[in-house]
């Protein structure tokens, strides 16, 4: 160690280290092309969604792709209301439909990894007034196969009460009029009403509403700002995405509804790009301290096969199987490139004329979640054309997106680089 000391300033020393500079912790060439991809991707991921625009296929959109620990985009194109020149940007609020269900799965897969409730739990338990068939048949009603659509109910039944606005006690009275198409856990058949019943039961078990859960373990850890679970809120919001429905060859906005705010576990919550691309990085497991990752992967297990092939997504590239699990919907497919089985978890929304699609695809680290403010034709392949464009821009291997990552916790500044210091 050694001290140069100025004439011109007495005061004033230098102190030069003689240890040689530690080596950057960043591969500094692959930031570049990292930093280059990330433009490229931009740029396609744009021209894709300015191409449906000018074709009038959509009105507005909030997009996000996440990549390991990066958000390498999220962003706003198209209107917000097509009357006026207010663009979508990352903050633009959008109501999410049954995108809510995933949030649902993963609060209840948080409290049992605490202990709190378990899957098989009775539903009678925690609601006594809920009865569907003989008392034989709803005993065996579990958590599972009311988050999983196998509680044997038919298709969609009672949507229309949370539509009219009901309270859910009120709701889950009504199911004993209402004779079973099959056994719990036997059949998958998609609902709302029965669905929403597991807020009421994770409202039990910890003595908040679902929306106060959410915030408390989710959304304030995460800084999820934009978030919200009830009209008023989203009402007030400056930044909000209007619904819009196409007239004859001309889109129209329309009002923003209440439905669905009784039933925040089957669709009554509302985000930004921003705020599900906060989401998706932590349900790729990148938050541990928030939530382990394998209690995030209860949620994502299969838990129903879900047959056919009239379904959209079961109509995507290399498609094999699609199950449910808990609030999710779990793909099979096969690569192109590797011709090897890999995995979506998906869900598709839609409320109030909005239209939406989350994908996470775990093998490669990389999430993909679109939110439209009109029902769109692009909704059913949004998420294959985008996961195409992210396979072509992040094509070579060696320039992950993992190595740049360390740019958030380590600098390459030259000020950061100098072993000397003024005393």
């Amino acid at each position: 160690m050694s001290v140069i000391e100025y004439v011109s300033t007495p005061k004033t020393k230098v102190t030069i280290s003689s240890e040689p500079a530690k080596k950057p912790l960043v591969d500094l060439h692959k930031l570049q092309q990292y930093k280059s991809q990330q433009q490229e991707l931009r740029t396609a991921i744009s021209a894709y969604f300015d191409k449906a625009i000018a074709k009038g296929e959509i009105v507005g959109s909030g997009v996000s792709i996440v990549k390991s620990d990066s958000i390498v985009m999220s962003e706003g194109f198209g209107k917000r209301n097509i009357k006026f020149n207010e663009g979508v940007n990352k903050e633009t609020v959008f109501r999410l439909g049954s995108l809510s269900k995933g949030f649902a799965g993963i609060l209840a897969a948080s409290f049992k990894n605490d202990g709190m409730l378990d899957w098989n739990d009775r539903v009678s338990d925690y609601i006594p007034e809920f009865q569907l068939g003989d008392k034989t048949n709803t005993n065996k009603i579990t958590l599972a196969n009311i988050l999983s659509h196998t509680s044997g109910t038919p298709y969609h039944s009672y949507t229309n009460l949370v539509e009219a606005g009901l309270p859910l006690d009120d709701i889950a009275k009504r199911f004993k009029s209402i004779s079973p198409i099959s056994k719990p856990g036997l059949m998958y058949s998609y609902q709302n009403a029965v669905f929403a019943l597991c807020g009421e039961v994770m409202h039990k078990v910890t003595g908040k509403e679902i929306s106060t859960s959410l915030e408390d373990r989710f959304f304030k850890p995460l800084g999820m700002h934009t978030i919200c679970m009830d009209h008023e809120t989203l009402s007030q919001s400056k930044n909000i995405a209007l619904p819009h429905i196409k007239t004859r060859k001309h889109w129209k906005p329309i009002k923003l509804t209440n439905k669905y705010y009784n039933a925040i576990a089957a669709g009554g919550i509302n985000a930004s790009a921003l705020d599900m691309a906060k989401w998706m990085r932590f349900l790729l497991g990148h938050n541990p301290e928030i939530m382990d990752k394998s209690a995030l992967k209860e949620a994502f297990t299969p838990f129903i096969e879900v047959r056919g092939r009239s379904k959209y997504y079961q109509r995507w590239p290399g498609h094999l199987k699609s199950f449910y699990g808990f609030g999710w919907r779990i793909h099979k497919f096969i690569e192109e490139e590797t011709n090897e089985e890999k995995t979506i978890l998906h869900h598709g929304g839609s409320v109030n004329d909005f239209r939406n699609e989350i994908a996470l695809y775990p093998e490669a680290d990389l999430g993909i979640c679109v939110l439209l403010n009109s029902h769109s034709k692009i909704a059913s392949k949004v998420i294959p054309d985008l996961h195409k464009i992210v396979k072509n821009v992040f094509k070579q291997e060696d320039c992950s997106i993992n190595d740049s990552q360390k740019l958030t916790s380590v600098s390459n500044s030259p000020l950061n680089k100098t072993t000397g210091s003024i005393q």
